[in-house]
């Protein structure tokens, strides 16, 4: 019987190519579950299921808690579907939840907020067990004036600053609610929830108010590249490998 399904996801983005699928690269997240459901549902040649994310994470970002749903047409239950998704999807893919849901369900168009989290680590040792999802810094920023530049960008705000697509023709505005900035012995967790983020958003308000605690840009001129609306006016990119998406609210 065809229905509409929510699942849940984890993974870990390391060796692959990003969330969403692309021609000729096998490499993603999105083409890997559609490639197990699509064999589940023995579906001719030609034919395939089509996976709904509710986001499309970069290349080397990582997910907890990834919401998507696809219309499958199986006698199979929920419990069935979730075994048969895990035994065939890659160790680092993970499906936690299958449940059915409306015909009306769309992961990317019913969400209503995200929370992402971005991870640090300086130190002299090395982080050896966590090097895979975590940015390694060659110094302890100043935490007090990252919050201070941090409060600055809470809000809904035009964030096109903070894009990595150039050629963004759609709404550049955003609203980030709060962003937190928690220290844990080495580490340094940037928390960022939203209502949507833009192309590398949290990367570049990463690498943005990381140069903030290095002292290269005064928390004042946070405003201004607000105000500039030009991705030249704020900081760096910060590595793919830091960032995971915590949880998708509806």
């Amino acid at each position: 019987m065809k229905r509409n399904y929510k699942m849940t996801i984890s993974y870990d983005g390391t060796r692959f190519y990003g969330w969403e699928r692309q021609p000729g690269n096998d490499m993603t997240i999105q083409g890997k579950i559609e490639n197990v459901l699509t064999k589940m549902c023995q579906l001719p040649e030609g034919k395939s299921v089509q996976v709904i994310g509710a986001g499309r994470t970069d290349a080397g970002v990582h997910a907890r808690a990834m919401t998507c749903n696809a219309v499958i047409d199986t006698d199979k239950t929920e419990e069935e579907i979730w075994k048969y998704m895990n035994e065939y999807l890659p160790d680092d893919i993970s499906v936690n939840e299958v449940r059915a849901c409306s015909d009306r369900f769309h992961s990317r168009y019913n969400a209503i907020g995200k929370t992402y989290r971005y991870t640090c680590w300086y130190g002299l040792s090395k982080p050896v067990f966590d090097r895979k999802y975590v940015t390694v810094l060659e110094q302890k920023p100043d935490t007090e004036l990252m919050r201070q530049a941090a409060q600055i960008l809470e809000g809904t705000h035009d964030f096109k600053s903070f894009c990595g697509n150039s050629k963004m023709k759609k709404s550049t505005v955003r609203c980030v609610d709060t962003i937190n900035i928690e220290e844990s012995g080495n580490y340094i967790r940037l928390y960022f929830h939203g209502n949507g983020f833009l192309q590398n958003m949290v990367r570049i308000l990463t690498g943005t108010l990381l140069e903030v605690g290095y002292g290269n840009i005064p928390v004042a001129d946070v405003q201004k590249i607000l105000d500039a609306m030009s991705r030249q006016a704020a900081g760096p990119t910060a590595p793919a490998q830091g960032l995971c998406l915590m949880k998708v609210d509806y």
